[in-house]
């Protein structure tokens, strides 16, 4: 099943996707509740005009860095080497959810930024309330998976990473995660074997798959619910696949252009850039 927030000019409402059409759901809530709920989809009517809103408003986000590959790349332009550590902790940073946007909105572009980059992640969202969960488990606690394109101000990052905290500034801006088109259940998708690509103005920067993650989403949320409880819809995010963000190509993104999130099996992910300063 791959479910969506929809809006017809009433307000976001839960629907399923059939095909390239939207179903209205038949629940009185957010996707949160409706996750919450278990997911109680019932006969409702094809919508006409539906535009697509992020799929849901997390409750929280964590963001990983589970692909090498990308570490490698990036750590090299940082003139950086991966730490030991990180073959041995599934450690993440804490998102603000409330910075989250849908499919073709345009994607501010901060004040104080001259470098943007995009982000190319695979993102699990939490189906049920569970603490300190086996890894073995860990995989039953997942509602379903999304895209994540988790944008960055490069240059202020460069900034904040000598004082050993965040990132900050360099990922919290209006508009500076963006969470789509839809959440597909693991009934009908891989998540250790999907293909992941982007592009930019129609041209492929990068791809890579999820089986090169060396962190699982089942170590991910094992090592999240340590002494903590997890409650659905909080989004845990996989980090940037290999090839996945400009700043491993030595490209930057400019005004105006266009950014296309892939990841088979659920959908396409599409942005266009704002102009800088807004």
């Amino acid at each position: 099943m791959k479910v969506v927030t929809y809006d017809t000019g009433d307000g976001g409402r839960v629907g399923v996707l059939d095909g390239d059409t939207v179903v209205d759901a038949g629940f009185d809530g957010d996707m949160v509740a409706f996750i919450e709920a278990g997911a109680p989809v019932k006969s409702g009517e094809r919508v006409t005009g539906a535009r697509l809103l992020a799929p849901l408003m997390p409750r929280t986000l964590r963001d990983f860095l589970a692909f090498e590959g990308h570490l490698k790349n990036a750590y090299r332009n940082l003139g950086r080497d991966i730490p030991r550590e990180w073959y041995e902790v599934p450690a993440y940073y804490k998102g603000m959810p409330d910075t989250v946007v849908g499919p073709d909105t345009e994607v501010s572009w901060p004040a104080y930024s001259d470098e943007l980059d995009h982000e190319l992640e695979l993102a699990a969202v939490i189906g049920r309330t569970v603490k300190d969960v086996a890894p073995q488990d860990a995989p039953d606690c997942i509602f379903g998976y999304t895209i994540w394109n988790d944008f960055s101000a490069r240059d202020t990052q460069r900034r904040e990473v000598p004082v050993g905290m965040g990132p900050g500034k360099a990922k919290d801006w209006d508009g500076s995660n963006v969470l789509g088109p839809c959440i597909v259940t693991p009934d009908e998708f891989d998540a250790t074997a999907a293909i992941m690509r982007v592009r930019v103005n129609g041209e492929i920067w990068g791809e890579d798959t999820s089986a090169h993650m060396h962190h699982t989403f089942a170590d991910m949320v094992a090592y999240s619910s340590r002494s903590q409880t997890l409650r659905p819809g909080e989004v845990i995010g996989s980090g940037t696949a290999a090839g996945g963000s400009g700043l491993e190509l030595g490209r930057k993104l400019s005004e105006g252009d266009v950014v296309e999130l892939e990841v088979e099996g659920i959908g396409v992910l599409r942005n266009r850039i704002g102009r800088k300063g807004a």
